[in-house]
């Protein structure tokens, strides 16, 4: 026998193990806000937007960005948002070039410190006060030889 949750008053209450998104029936109205930055002026009713894909079609809500560069200097960018998934950390990233940089430059520092944890011919050459200082001027003139590189 089965217990049924009821609420205040005795009125039954019956709960779905699971909730989903469905789409919305022709004879129902869908309601967006804020899709934009500034809000209209006047309120527009728009009808014939049958889905979320429409919705953002119509309002094509993008956002422009300013981000402080690690050289101290402001780089802008225009995000724009055609779809629910623009809104997460990889949505913004795939468009953002300042951001996709970012992500690059953070991966490689994760292999490094990867590297630095679990090669033990580095952690050797690291212990040393001597390897270490050979193995910085070797870095060193990589990275002259690098920059003179065209």
């Amino acid at each position: 026998m089965a217990i049924e949750p009821y609420g205040i008053g005795g009125t039954e209450v019956k709960t779905d193990a699971f909730e989903a998104f469905a789409d919305i029936p022709q004879n129902r109205v869908l309601l967006a806000e804020k899709l934009t930055k500034d809000p209209p002026v006047k309120p527009d009713i728009v009808q014939g937007l049958t889905d979320i894909t429409s919705v953002f079609e119509h309002f094509d809500p993008k956002v422009d960005m300013e981000f402080d560069t690690e050289e101290g200097t402001v780089r802008r960018e225009t995000l724009h948002f055609r779809g629910l998934e623009d809104f997460g950390a990889k949505g913004i990233t795939a468009q953002s070039p300042y951001l996709k940089e970012l992500n690059m430059k953070q991966q490689q520092y994760h292999k490094i410190i990867r590297q630095l944890k679990t090669n033990k011919l580095l952690k050797q050459a690291l212990a040393g006060a001597e390897t270490k200082g050979n193995l910085i001027q070797a870095l060193q003139a990589l990275i002259r030889e690098l920059e003179a590189t065209p």
